[in-house]
């Protein structure tokens, strides 16, 4: 596996499959290992298509492993990047608690802009969809 981050916080690795490999280190590490599931699954859960898919983990490692998202895109504009946090939480009810470009990447097989690294995330009740006008 290639390392892709290796900070105070967690280290990243990526497979041969494209799969990506975090490693919960540092303070509050459980807890941050534990939430970032539980976020990842309820995006999962409420149609969110423009952030990782939950594959696996393992407690004992606090190791989870995702779906890739693309490549980092430091270019992107702080408008744009203010306009997919605030989606996020309005059409999927979750903050990003690190609402910052560094936790955009662009996946070119899709076409668009994701969201990564939700282990700073809080997971709010899903919002009200606008019911059907006809």
């Amino acid at each position: 596996m290639r390392n892709l981050k290796d900070g105070i916080r967690s280290l990243v690795k990526i497979d041969f499959y494209g799969n990506v490999h975090k490693y919960f280190r540092g303070t509050d590490k459980e807890e941050r290992f534990a939430n970032e599931i539980r976020v990842l699954k309820a995006l999962e859960e409420r149609g969110c298509d423009y952030v990782p898919r939950y594959i696996d983990s393992d407690d004992s490692e606090l190791h989870l492993t995702t779906t890739n998202c693309g490549s980092p895109a430091p270019d992107i504009s702080q408008k744009k990047t203010d306009k997919i946090f605030h989606d996020l939480e309005v059409n999927f009810g979750v903050r990003h608690d690190d609402p910052f470009s560094r936790n955009i990447t662009y996946d070119p097989n899709e076409g668009r802009f994701c969201v990564i690294d939700f282990e700073l995330a809080t997971l709010l009740d899903m919002p009200q969809q606008d019911p059907d006008p006809s």
